[in-house]
């Protein structure tokens, strides 16, 4: 099996929008997220959404897997010092195999290449093994908020590269 990450293009926003939309059902289910209470989260991601990252400048990274296309994760430069991680996505029968690891590990080095002194990450507080799996990975947590448009408590995570 070989297992690559590479940079994603404007002719790859269909793909990334399926990727993100299927890897976040499940998250959209647990927490009973639909189009009308959460019209912004990623389960209803469209191929627009991502042009429009692309087009302000934020990356996509797809990791693929023997060819077929397993998952992806976004960075956005945001400040000087910092960059986003956004969208982090593995498709539910990928999970598990160090993919979701990998594409966070590749968006760290991706922002070490920015100069950037730190990576933050905001994901559903209620979503604690995840907030987890990102402590194992190094993060913090920075803050926690509320957000009019969000039917969910926001976990802001951070590591400091």
């Amino acid at each position: 099996m070989s297992t690559i990450i590479r940079e994603a293009t404007i002719k790859d926003a269909s793909l990334l929008a399926i990727l993100i939309r299927n890897s976040f059902q499940d998250v959209a289910e647990r927490f009973d997220l639909t189009l009308a209470n959460c019209p912004t989260h990623p389960s209803n991601c469209t191929t627009e959404w991502i042009e429009a990252d692309l087009a302000k400048g934020i990356k996509y990274f797809i990791l693929e897997n023997s060819n077929h296309p397993c998952g992806c994760v976004g960075l956005e430069h945001a400040r000087p010092d910092v960059c986003y991680l956004k969208r982090l996505a593995v498709l539910p029968q990928f999970r598990k195999k160090g993919f979701g690891q990998a594409l966070v590990n590749y968006g760290l080095g991706e922002a070490q290449e920015l100069d950037t002194n730190r990576v933050e990450i905001g994901l559903i507080s209620a979503h604690t093994e995840l907030q987890g799996w990102y402590r194992q990975m190094g993060f913090s947590v920075q803050e926690v908020m509320q957000f009019e448009h969000l039917p969910f408590e926001v976990t802001c995570m951070v590591r400091e590269i």
